[in-house]
């Protein structure tokens, strides 16, 4: 079987609280994670295009929540980054707010949670992923930024960031600048997607675990 490839990808709409969200594909897969975790050079990496997501050099831009659509089939979305200490007061607020309408929208399939390689998870971290399991929304920990620690802390990097956030130990380390982890991550894509295509049920398509 070959592997997994994104051929196409497009921006679609950018949303904000007030919904307009676009009509639904075969999956929705969101991203989170801190301000400057990389959420849109993990975009860029995986579909192969180096201005799909716009990067800022300033932490803390993205404030809608992003999708672009691939393939024709499902969606990547990009959501707000937290952690940005310099936000005031309301436009905390106005994340959670979002953040809460996103993730309770029923919409999102399944969610990678971004943590960096180089440092622990922070609280928000924590919460987020607090937040996940309240709401019931398969992950994936990928453990980003792994050019910036040697190769053979990367593995036992990710997993003890996985289990300090308190998932199981296990993280997909993952380069948007190496493009390491970047098949291993499309692959899980294919699956998370097939698992939601209607003909997956005669398949009986395996459940994710650790590689």
């Amino acid at each position: 079987m070959e592997p997994f490839r994104i051929k196409k990808a497009a921006f679609v709409t950018s949303v904000g609280q007030g919904g307009g969200y676009p009509e639904k594909r075969a999956a929705e897969i969101a991203l989170v994670g801190r301000s400057n975790v990389g959420k849109s050079s993990l975009i860029n990496c995986l579909t192969g295009n180096g201005k799909l997501a716009r990067i800022s050099a300033a932490p803390g831009k993205t404030r809608l929540v992003n999708y672009y659509l691939v393939n024709d089939s499902f969606y990547l979305v990009d959501l707000p980054g937290y952690g940005f200490a310099q936000r005031s007061r309301g436009e905390r607020e106005s994340w959670g707010k979002l953040m809460e309408s996103y993730l309770t929208s029923g919409r999102v399939d399944h969610l990678l949670l971004l943590l960096d390689i180089r440092h622990e998870p922070t609280g928000e971290d924590r919460q987020m992923f607090q937040f996940l399991l309240y709401y019931g929304i398969p992950f994936t920990i990928v453990a980003t930024k792994a050019d910036k620690v040697s190769k053979s802390k990367r593995q036992p990097s990710a997993n003890q960031n996985a289990k300090l956030v308190g998932a199981p130990p296990w993280g997909l380390p993952f380069s948007s600048e190496t493009g390491e982890g970047r098949q291993a991550l499309l692959d899980r894509l294919d699956s998370i997607v097939s698992e939601k295509l209607p003909s997956s049920k005669e398949n009986e398509a395996e459940p994710l675990t650790e590689p």
